[in-house]
């Protein structure tokens, strides 16, 4: 029987996450701004997904676009010594590494300025031979650079589908490009698992009750819909279950990169043999632990750390 050389590859975005949270816009002098602290943390979809994974013990790569500059290096190195495998990325000469200014709240939402480098024309599409690597692959970022062009994101699934691959999707609302389901509708039946958030999941549906939003993806095809709910819990929808777990109580300080470390655990449990419930519970936790901290990466240490706080924690009232 072949043996796989990855768990799961992650693909997508790599970044450097500059984080200003406590901003006060009211200027100290003319130009001049004053915030609580400002942190340089790497991030991105892909990153912040195969970081997570690999701290639960996956064997994890990541399939992204690395830029010929000191933030490349950077982030290369966050990958290495996470116990990623950088060796599937691409790395085109003289091109700059994408960084995104995130201001955050004090209840831990955000907004972000986004340089030109997220527009880089990097397509994984053109890169598959990982697929026959591997169990898993996650689309960090569906509807968004790189997997924004319906044909491109079709070959890649396909591809992982003729290699048995399990799809994991997440979902992220439209920047530069204002694309549909409709749009995407010959590349759903090949996602096994999306994971869209509630603002994502009204936007593509059309609906506001989350059990209507999971049925409309599925009527396009998709396997199993998970409706991220933030600190409501979550949804699971698919033709034969449905359920509701809810989130763990906590003092939320930063969202940023929390539902990509709940992919993460889901797909923990899932390649584990978990059920879809416990996986969930597990997602829940990693999304949670990652929202107790500043940046998108300092949230679950293992898996071992997963299961402490998942037994010591309380759960918020539906």
């Amino acid at each position: 029987m072949k043996q796989n050389k990855y768990d799961v590859v992650c693909a997508g975005v790599a970044l450097a996450d500059l984080i200003i949270k406590g901003f006060d816009p009211n200027p100290v002098s003319k130009g001049r701004f004053l915030s609580e602290s400002a942190t340089l943390n790497v991030g991105g979809e892909a990153l912040n997904e195969a970081v997570t994974a690999a701290r639960l013990g996956l064997r994890t790569g990541i399939l992204c676009f690395l830029g010929d500059d000191s933030v490349g290096q950077i982030i290369e190195k966050a990958l290495w010594d996470n116990g990623v495998d950088t060796a599937p990325a691409v790395r085109p000469e003289g091109m700059g590494t994408p960084i995104t200014a995130m201001f955050v709240d004090e209840s831990g939402d955000r907004k972000s300025i986004m340089s030109g480098s997220h527009k880089y024309n990097f397509h994984p599409e053109l890169h598959m031979d990982v697929l026959s690597e591997t169990k898993a692959v996650t689309l960090g970022s569906l509807f968004r650079a790189p997997f924004c062009e319906p044909d491109a994101v079709k070959r890649f699934l396909m591809r992982a589908k003729e290699n048995g691959v399990l799809t994991f999707a997440d979902t992220k609302l439209p920047n530069f490009w204002d694309l549909t389901l409709s749009d995407m509708k010959e590349v759903l039946p090949l996602i096994d698992y999306i994971f869209p958030n509630e603002d994502e999941a009204r936007h593509y549906t059309g609906e506001t009750d989350p059990e209507r939003e999971a049925d409309v993806f599925l009527s396009y095809g998709v396997k199993n819909v998970i409706v991220k709910l933030g600190s409501k819990g979550c949804l699971f929808r698919n033709e034969s279950e449905k359920m509701f777990i809810p989130a763990f109580k906590i003092d939320a300080v930063d969202a940023t990169g929390a539902g990509d470390n709940f992919l993460s655990g889901f797909i923990k449990g899932t390649l584990s043999g978990r059920t879809h419930g416990e996986s969930l519970r597990i997602a829940s936790a990693c999304g949670a632990m990652c929202a107790r901290h500043v940046g998108a990466i300092n949230g679950a240490k293992s898996m071992e750390e997963v299961e402490r706080f998942i037994s010591s924690t309380e759960l918020s009232q539906p």
